[in-house]
């Protein structure tokens, strides 16, 4: 399972989710942080 987490969720979350092993990455590490929800979907 992936997880893109949302730029209203604290980066933080990665690491949670990684003790788990799943696969995260916070969009602002890939995207543009004032992108619209329409791009980042």
């Amino acid at each position: 399972m992936k997880i893109l987490i949302d730029m209203n969720l604290s980066p933080d979350w990665v690491g949670v989710f990684e003790r788990y092993n799943i696969e995260a990455i916070h969009w602002s590490t890939i995207g543009e942080p004032s992108a619209k929800d329409t791009v980042i979907m």
